[in-house]
C-alpha cells in the first residue's frame, strides 16, 4: 500500500531515545538527558519580545513562500558580514527549521543515480534524504586521529562524474570536529571547475571554541555553487520555534521557494520577525552561553576520559563529544541501550550517525555541570565497577 521510498526514509534516533527516555521518567525512574542536541537555556527575552510584539502587531497571516522581505534582507546582511560574503535577500529561503533545506536543495538538484558525498559519521537527515530521493549516498569516512576530519586524497578518490552534491558540516555534528581552512581550501581546489552544488550545514558555526570558523563559500569561485545552511536553533536555543534559512545562488533559490510553496506555503512569520531581532539584538549572550558551553566540555572530556576503556577528544565546536568506546564494546547501540535502561542515562550510538559510528557514543553537553557529574557518576558506576579508574 505505502510507496517504494518510504522504506528507504531513515530517522533521527535522538528523537526515539528521548521518547523512550521520557517513557522511562513516567514509570519513576531518573534519567540523565544527554541523547538530545537541544541547548537547556531559555530562549533569550528580547526575541521572546520581538515575538510578541510581532504578534500583536498583526504578523498572524501569510507571508511570501521565501520569507518576510524584512527578514530576507537581515539575514542577508548577517550572512554577508559574518562570513565574508556579498549576498542579498534574493539569495535567501527562510524555512520552518533547517531540514528543509536540506531536503529541498537536494530535491532541487539530484536526480536518481547522482552521487552525493556526505560525511560519515554525521547528521543522519543527510543519508536519510538522499537514499530516499533515489541518489547514491558516498560516505566520506571522517578520522578521529585527524581530529575529526578526513583525508583529502579518500575525498578526492571520492570524486567523479557522476558527482552533483557534496555536504560539508563544520562545527559537526556529532564529533564536534572542526574543518580547517586548509582542509576547506583542498576541497574548494577539488570542486571549483565541476559542475555541483555544496551545502555547507554552518548551523553550529558560533559555537565554535577555538580557531576561525571558515564557509567555503567565502573562497573565490565557490559563492555560486555552496548553499549556506544556518538557523537559529543551536545559537539562540530556539529549538522549538522551527527557524532555518539556506542561502544559495538566485536560480536555486527560486525552485527551493516553490518547493516551499507545494510543502509548508510560508514560514511562521512572527517567527521570522522573532529570527530578524535575534540577529539584530545584543550579541554578548550568546558569547557567555557559548563560554558555559566549553566549560560543560572541559567537565564532560575530562570525566570520560578517567573511565577505563573510554578515550575522548576535546571537541573544537557544537556541544557534542564523540568518545572511543571500543575497547568497551563491539556494538556500541547494545551499550547506549543499557546505559539508558540500567545506568540512567540517556546518549546514542554511534552509528545512529553512519556505519563510521561504530565504537563511539554521542553525548549532549547542552545541560548543566551538576547533570553531567550525575551521568558521569553513573557512567564510572557502569563501565567501572571494581572503581580501577584512572588516578
Amino acid at each position: 500500500m505505502f510507496a517504494k521510498r518510504m522504506s528507504r526514509l531513515g530517522t533521527e534516533t535522538a528523537f526515539e531515545v528521548l521518547a523512550r527516555a521520557r517513557q522511562l521518567e513516567k514509570e519513576g525512574r531518573t534519567i540523565v538527558h544527554l541523547e538530545i542536541g537541544e541547548p537547556d537555556f531559555d530562549t533569550p527575552k528580547f526575541i521572546s519580545d520581538a515575538a510578541v510584539e510581532a504578534l500583536y502587531g498583526g504578523y498572524t497571516h501569510y507571508g511570501p513562500s521565501a520569507g518576510l522581505p524584512e527578514v530576507r534582507a537581515a539575514f542577508a546582511e548577517h550572512i554577508s558580514r559574518d562570513r565574508g560574503v556579498k549576498v542579498d535577500g534574493d539569495n535567501v529561503v527562510v524555512t520552518p527549521g533547517a531540514k528543509p533545506i536540506i531536503f529541498f536543495s537536494l530535491l532541487a538538484c539530484v536526480e536518481e543515480g547522482d552521487e552525493v558525498i556526505y560525511p560519515d559519521p554525521g547528521f543522519p537527515i543527510y543519508e536519510s534524504m538522499i537514499n530516499f530521493l533515489g541518489g547514491r549516498p558516498v560516505p566520506l569516512k571522517l578520522h578521529e586521529e585527524r581530529g575529526f576530519s578526513f583525508d583529502l586524497d579518500e575525498f578526492a578518490s571520492l570524486i567523479n562524474d557522476r558527482t552533483r552534491f557534496i555536504i560539508l558540516n563544520s562545527p559537526q555534528n556529532p564529533t564536534g570536529g572542526v574543518l580547517s581552512r586548509q582542509d576547506i581550501e583542498a576541497v574548494a581546489a577539488l570542486t571549483r571547475e565541476r559542475r555541483l552544488y555544496i551545502l555547507s550545514d554552518e548551523v553550529y558555526s558560533k559555537i565554535q571554541y577555538e580557531g576561525e570558523h571558515v564557509s567555503i563559500a567565502s573562497l573565490p569561485g565557490m559563492q555560486e555553487k555552496t548553499i549556506i545552511l544556518d538557523g537559529h536553533s543551536k545559537t539562540y536555543a530556539m529549538t522549538g520555534w522551527r527557524l532555518g534559512y539556506g542561502v544559495m545562488d538566485k536560480a536555486l533559490a527560486a525552485h527551493v521557494t516553490r518547493l516551499m510553496t507545494n510543502s509548508n506555503s510560508c514560514t511562521n512569520v512572527f517567527v521570522q520577525r522573532a529570527g530578524m531581532a535575534a540577529l539584530q539584538g545584543p550579541q554578548e549572550i550568546v558569547l557567555q552561553r557559548r563560554e558555559e558551553f566549553r566549560r560543560r566540555r572541559d567537565v564532560i572530556v575530562r570525566g570520560l576520559n578517567a573511565i577505563p576503556g573510554v578515550s575522548c577528544l576535546s571537541p573544537k565546536g557544537a556541544f557534542y563529544v564523540f568518545p572511543n568506546v571500543s575497547r568497551i564494546t563491539k556494538d556500541c547501540r547494545a551499550l547506549a541501550h543499557s546505559l539508558m535502561e540500567e545506568a540512567g542515562v540517556a546518549c546514542l550510538a554511534g552509528t545512529s550517525f553512519g556505519a563510521g559510528g561504530e565504537g563511539y557514543l554521542r553525548f549532549s553537553y547542552a545541560n548543566s555541570i551538576k547533570n553531567i557529574e550525575l551521568a558521569l557518576s553513573r557512567l564510572r558506576e557502569f563501565l567501572d565497577p571494581k572503581g580501577k579508574g584512572r588516578g
